[in-house]
């Protein structure tokens, strides 16, 4: 039901890579955002990254924590494994950290911190979706 250019389609490798790709998207829009409301509503995360704490930062983690294992659960389910092994050792290291502060309430505000780089990600997920649609010749790819 997500949206599935007709030149994706046509390849089950590319047309998973794209749903994959949504969904890292979704997760970059909102985890971002957060994250920068987050600091915005709770600064000292900017400087006691161990101790600083907050509601909205510990859903952030529990949020993304969820967004890790799904799709490590994903690449792993479509076989991609090898082909996506660095994204695995990124999960299990990200949720390593995310589960200090979910578990222990530690390094919440370095979780929150580690987060805006989401931000970032909005517009390389965007990049990797028009190279997969062949779309590299639009100005859009170029501003991005």
């Amino acid at each position: 039901r997500l949206p599935l250019p007709e030149h994706v389609r046509a390849d089950p490798l590319r047309t998973w890579r794209w749903h994959n790709l949504l969904v890292s998207f979704a997760h970059s829009i909102v985890s971002g955002v957060w994250a920068v409301l987050c600091l915005w509503q709770t600064p000292e995360m900017l400087v006691e990254i161990e101790t600083a704490w907050s509601l909205s930062g510990y859903l952030l983690a529990c949020f993304s924590a969820g967004y890790f294992i799904h799709d490590t659960v994903d690449i792993v389910i479509s076989r991609q494994t090898r082909a996506s092994w660095e994204y695995l050792v990124h999960h299990v290291m990200a949720l390593g950290a995310f589960f200090a502060g979910i578990f222990w309430n530690s390094f919440v505000g370095g979780g929150v911190l580690t987060l805006l780089v989401e931000v970032s990600n909005i517009f390389l997920t965007i990049r990797m979706m028009m190279k997969i649609n062949n779309a590299q010749h639009l100005l859009l790819y170029r501003v991005n």
